[in-house]
C-alpha cells in the first residue's frame, strides 16, 4: 500500500494538498505523521524524504517528494485523469493557476501560515499579503466563471486545482479574510467535503503546538 508521509494536520499546508486529493477520490494509503519543527522531525525525516521535507509519497519503491508531483502521479496512477478537467482549455488554465499557487504568494504564506484551529481575532496583514489575497480571489473568480459549470468547485468537479488551493481556504477562514461571493461559495463547498472535514477534525485534537504560528494575533 502507498505510504504518505505528512506533517501536523493543523499546520502542514503542503501535506494537506495530496492527502485531500487521495482521500477524496478513495485511494487507499497508509499515513505517517511527523511533528514539524521538532528534534524528532529532523532526526527522522531523512529516512523518508530526500528533500528532508513533507509531504513525500512512497509507492512500490518510488520515493516522490513535493505535493504537486504527488498529485500528478496520483492522477495518472489511480484517478484515470480525473484530477484535471477533461476540457483542454479548462485543463490549461487550471494548471496555470496551480503553478502560480505552487511557486507564488510568498507574503500570504509568511503572514498567514495555515493553522486549522485558528479563529478570527482581528489580526491583520500588510499590503503585500492583501495583494496576494486579491489575486487569489481573482483567479478563483476566473476559473468559476469560465470553467465552473457542472459543479461547485473551481472547474466544476473537485480536482487538483481545488486541492492545491485548499490550504488557502483554511487561511481565509482562520484569519477572517474578507471574501467575495464566489470565493465564499467555493470555500463553503470545499469545507463540506467529507475528506476535508476529516482532516480538520484530526487537526483540532492534535496536541502539538508551533508557538510562532499560534502566537499570531491582533495587536
Amino acid at each position: 500500500m502507498p505510504l504518505l508521509v505528512i506533517g501536523n494536520k493543523n499546520y502542514s499546508s503542503w501535506s494537506l494538498r495530496p492527502w485531500l486529493l487521495l482521500r477524496h477520490f478513495g485511494v487507499a494509503f497508509d499515513e505517517l505523521r511527523l511533528n514539524l519543527d521538532t528534534p524528532e522531525f529532523f532526526e527522522q525525516i531523512g529516512r523518508w524524504s530526500p528533500t528532508r521535507s513533507v509531504p513525500v509519497l512512497h509507492d512500490e519503491g518510488l520515493v516522490l517528494p513535493d505535493s504537486l508531483a504527488i498529485c500528478e502521479y496520483a492522477n495518472e496512477r489511480w484517478l484515470d485523469g480525473r484530477g484535471w478537467p477533461a476540457d483542454l482549455r479548462a485543463r490549461a488554465v487550471a494548471r496555470a493557476a496551480v503553478a502560480e499557487m505552487h511557486s507564488g504568494f510568498r507574503a500570504l504564506r509568511l503572514q498567514l501560515p495555515m493553522n486549522c484551529r485558528r479563529v478570527p481575532d482581528g489580526y491583520r496583514w500588510d499590503e503585500k499579503a492583501q495583494a496576494d489575497i486579491d489575486r487569489i480571489q481573482q483567479l478563483w473568480g476566473q476559473l468559476r466563471r469560465e470553467h465552473g459549470q457542472g459543479g461547485d468547485f473551481l472547474c466544476g468537479a473537485f480536482g487538483i486545482v481545488d486541492a492545491m488551493f485548499a490550504p488557502v481556504a483554511m487561511r481565509f477562514i482562520g484569519y477572517g479574510v474578507p471574501m467575495d461571493a464566489t470565493a465564499r461559495a467555493w470555500v463553503d463547498a470545499l469545507t463540506a467535503l467529507p475528506a476535508l472535514r476529516e482532516w480538520r477534525d484530526a487537526a483540532a485534537i492534535e496536541p502539538e503546538r508551533i508557538e510562532a504560528t499560534d502566537a499570531l494575533a491582533a495587536t
